[in-house]
């Protein structure tokens, strides 16, 4: 991230170069957080997982204020949202297609033997660790309310 925060400046992408600044400074954050909470030791780096988290998060957090940008008739701010997710996307790993999230789905309730609704946290408790960084949330939990209503 760094080296592309690097090239960003040179290029004079000031879109490119906030939307980066703000996930190391995210990025850092939780690692002082991680420090204090003693998870990792001091001058650590945090795992990968660990970032792609992060990373995840703001690019949610930047889909929701899309929505709001345009309930709020600010098309020009939704246009910004949009690009700043574009240069974190690149971050993530590839996202699964509904397909791949039904598959996974499946995989996971014959894993843990669920047939009922009541079954759910069961499911997605064993599911999403293996869709982390790669899937939405509510996209996989309701892929997972529809196969166990079926």
């Amino acid at each position: 991230m760094h080296k592309d925060m690097q090239t960003a400046a040179k290029e004079r992408n000031s879109l490119a170069l906030s939307a980066l600044r703000m996930a190391v400074a995210a990025v850092q954050n939780r690692e002082i957080e991680a420090v204090t909470r003693k998870e990792m030791p001091q001058g650590g780096a945090l795992p990968e997982e660990a970032i792609l988290k992060v990373i995840v998060s703001m690019v949610k957090q930047r889909r929701e204020s899309i929505g709001l940008f345009l309930q709020g008739n600010r098309p020009e701010l939704a246009s910004r949202e949009e690009s700043e997710i574009a240069v974190l996307d690149r971050y993530l790993p590839k996202a699964l297609t509904a397909a791949e999230i039904e598959a996974a789905a499946r995989e996971a309730i014959a894993e843990t033997g669920a047939r009922l609704p009541s079954d759910m946290g069961r499911v997605m408790k064993a599911l999403m660790p293996k869709v982390a960084g790669r899937a939405d949330g509510k996209a996989v939990s309701e892929t997972v309310r529809r196969l166990l209503a079926g």
